[in-house]
């Protein structure tokens, strides 16, 4: 029996509860929380003529779900309404907003559904979090896991909401979870094997300094107990530097032995060595996978496999691992093929938001010699874009730009870039746009949407721009 959870039913029972933000990861929170007796107030900043809105309001109703609603302008002055007794904040929403403070003053215990999740979950729990390479490197421990013959809970930023599943889940399960900054910035539960894949400068619309967005990172193995393992990027600088914050054992990764190496504090290393993928624990070294035997492309795929291995070396066979390296074929958005048509082939690769991520992708691209057209441009998250000219000219010399973050893309091009030629592009409509990236393109060469930047200018979330992009792509 889950004696936390049995707790947790009993103190909810009857409590009021304020849920900020129905979209996927609190609709599930808010009928899992009803069932279990609460009273709950449920707050969003849409109104309640949203289309989406008011559909998740009927559904509701139609299930016979029976709770208060604050939405649209000035939604948040329903908190001062009631004493609320715990009050679920969405991850994107800050914990020093005015009228939370003064919430929790009054006495609300501030957390969120993946808090609560990690605080009862019965089994081990992978997390994995950091700037680039998050969606990936959980995909692949996940598909470790299960090729290792475990029955595996994917959740966070991909999969589902996981807490009302939180009564099916056994101690012999295993969690994985991708978990954003927004997630952790007051997370206090920490996982059992924790990774932050890298830190650059990321969701700075957001965080109020670059120092708060690391910060919340650290958040995913702060609390570990000395049975944890904290899995950190060894040439990233920041992130080696918190091996002194860990309590857990410690285990780097990189390309280069001489990056995963080199601190006596450490008990593991995945890297590199003469073609071969190499985990070392305590001097003992053992080859895993030739690079050459994975089928994504590029090095920061390479980079993802070795913190993967990291994490699940304790608990599958070095075979699982190369099952999943000979047949894994990548995530949905990130370097998807879509389709050939006339002899170009189509890429969806929306899950790039952010300069960092496009350069990955131009580099994987650029290393199996292609070369074609892209379509760019997206929401600024307030990142540098140093190197993205000199990538994105490496593998396409004719860019179609559409999104609020053009001028920015524009300017680096002319900066990194400004004696070389190329054909710039724009337009603020994507039909135009893909046209235009189409008439543009010979055959044997791409067609990529690679964004440099959030969705948010236009869509709710990258998976949106990305299926937009397919469904067009395919009616050409």
């Amino acid at each position: 029996m889950n004696r936390k959870l049995e707790e947790f039913k009993k103190y909810i029972q009857g409590k009021n509860v304020a849920i900020m933000g129905v979209g996927i990861s609190n609709r599930p929170l808010i009928r899992y929380i009803y069932s279990l007796g609460a009273k709950i107030t449920a707050f969003d900043s849409l109104s309640e003529d949203d289309v989406v809105l008011s559909k998740t309001i009927a559904n509701m109703k139609a299930d016979g779900i029976d709770i208060e609603w604050s939405v649209g302008e000035g939604y948040l002055k329903g908190l001062a309404n009631k004493d609320f007794d715990i009050i679920f904040r969405t991850p994107k929403m800050r914990n020093d907003v005015p009228e939370l403070v003064e919430a929790v003053k009054k006495g609300s215990v501030l957390s969120s559904e993946m808090e609560v999740f990690m605080a009862l979950c019965p089994c081990k729990i992978f997390a994995i979090t950091g700037s680039d390479g998050k969606t990936t490197t959980t995909t692949l421990v996940s598909e470790m896991l299960k090729a290792g013959g475990y029955n595996v809970y994917l959740g966070g930023n991909i999969g589902t909401p996981l807490l009302d599943k939180i009564d099916e889940i056994v101690s012999t399960d295993m969690v994985v979870l991708e978990l954003s900054s927004f997630q952790l910035l007051t997370m206090s539960q920490s996982a059992d094997v924790a990774v932050i894949t890298n830190i650059t400068p990321n969701h700075l619309d957001v965080h109020k300094s670059y120092e708060e967005y690391q910060e919340s990172k650290t958040n995913i193995f702060k609390n570990q107990t000395a049975f944890g393992k904290i899995i950190l990027n060894g040439k990233c600088e920041i992130t080696r530097a918190m091996l002194s914050l860990a309590r857990g054992r410690k285990c780097l990764f990189a390309l280069e032995e001489e990056n995963a190496t080199g601190n006596s504090n450490l008990i593991a290393s995945s890297y590199v060595k003469d073609g071969v993928l190499t985990y070392s624990y305590k001097g003992i070294t053992t080859p895993i996978v030739n690079e050459r035997d994975i089928i994504i492309p590029g090095k920061h795929n390479v980079e993802n496999y070795l913190t993967a291995i990291s994490c699940v070396i304790d608990y599958v066979d070095v075979k699982d691992i190369v099952k999943v390296a000979t047949n894994f074929r990548g995530v949905e958005h990130r370097i998807e093929l879509v389709r050939e048509l006339d002899g170009v082939r189509y890429i969806n690769s929306s899950i790039d938001t952010s300069p960092n991520r496009t350069i990955n992708t131009m580099n994987a691209l650029f290393d199996r010699n292609e070369k074609g057209v892209l379509i760019a441009g997206g929401a600024d998250k307030k990142c540098h874009y140093e190197g993205l000219g000199v990538a994105i000219l490496n593998v396409c010399d004719r860019i179609v730009l559409i999104g609020s973050n053009a001028p920015q893309i524009k300017d680096i091009l002319s900066k990194e870039c400004g004696d070389k030629k190329y054909s710039l592009f724009e337009f603020d409509d994507y039909d135009e746009a893909l046209n235009k990236a189409r008439e543009l393109a010979h055959p044997g060469e791409l067609v990529i949407l690679s964004p440099v930047g959030t969705s948010y200018d236009r869509f709710r979330h990258f998976e949106e721009r990305g299926k937009l992009f397919k469904d067009m792509v395919n009616k050409l």
